[in-house]
């Protein structure tokens, strides 16, 4: 019958092996050296083996003990785990934390924060979801995720709370090869309604009905930003996008940037929030990820 095995007498065992004697091990443990010897004694009576020849000098393991110390450090190790978790739980840590990011957000600004999570909190599961618009706070307000870092959609609902992450240079491009780039001084509206804009796909329903950054009748609605950048760079319409996506290709004429009447200069600065239910604030851990994506 194993069951009776406790964790203390596998760390009276481990604290045997380390020490090198039972007397040595006692002192580690604040134990006299018989109460030690007992535990041990009773620990090889449960399992049906001799972990120690005590012949010599000092114990020495049996080739059956040597067979169990990995196991033995397991146990003790998965234990610790199991407390550190305990512990962080009932300070108000997270058992997991799913959160929303908005698409526009700079990819390398978040890589480092998130690469860095799992050595803070290495009990914490991290999902991570990229969106924009509506679908970037529709999980939230579904609880399905602790908080978003929104952006392309302006304004929360009521009953969320913000604080502001950082801003996001944008920029309205377009390629060398669309007529747009041909034109000289402020484009008006007028001029940019004669034109394809390419924009961004709500995937949720929370903006039905509704337009941010529009600014023509004809649009072409693209899911994800990789595509709207890859139809700006083929000549198929004009856009806002995030400055550090298309700095490249500013740089090597690959897009080049509108003056618009509407911004002045084709340019302008997108807020970022964090986002969450007002009665619902992020634990530790989603205050440590907030804290390293802000700015600064």
């Amino acid at each position: 019958m194993l069951d009776p095995v406790s964790l203390d007498q596998i760390r009276t065992f481990l604290a045997a092996v380390e020490e090198g004697s039972f007397s040595a091990a006692g002192r580690r443990l604040g134990r006299a050296q018989s109460v030690v010897s007992q535990t041990l004694a009773n620990l090889e009576g449960q399992l049906g083996i001799r972990l120690f020849e005590r012949t010599g000098h000092k114990p020495l393991l049996t080739a059956e003990g040597r067979a169990l110390l990995g196991e033995a450090r397991k146990v003790s190790a998965t234990m610790d785990l199991f407390k550190a978790k305990a512990r962080g739980l009932a300070e108000g840590l997270e058992p997991e934390l799913s959160v929303t990011v908005d698409v526009m957000f700079p990819i390398d600004h978040l890589t480092v924060a998130v690469g860095a999570f799992p050595e803070r909190f290495p009990d914490t599961p991290l999902r991570l979801h990229v969106e924009a618009l509506g679908a970037v706070i529709e999980p939230v307000l579904e609880g399905r995720c602790s908080f978003a870092i929104m952006g392309s959609l302006p304004e929360a609902p009521t009953g969320m709370a913000t604080e502001r992450i950082s801003g996001v240079e944008m920029v309205v491009v377009v390629s060398p090869l669309h007529p747009l780039s041909a034109h000289s001084g402020q484009a008006s509206a007028e001029l940019l309604a004669e034109h394809v804009q390419l924009v961004l796909t709500d995937r949720s329903k929370l903006t039905a009905g509704r337009e941010f950054g529009v600014a023509s009748a004809r649009t072409w609605r693209l899911a994800d930003l990789g595509a709207k950048h890859a139809f700006l760079r083929a000549g198929l319409g004009w856009g806002a996008m995030p400055h550090h996506v298309v700095e490249a290709d500013l740089a090597n004429g690959q897009l080049v940037e509108l003056t618009l009447d509407r911004f002045g200069p084709g340019s302008y600065v997108m807020i970022m929030s964090a986002a969450y239910m007002a009665d619902m604030p992020p634990g530790p851990a989603g205050r440590w990820l907030i804290e390293r994506l802000k700015d600064g």
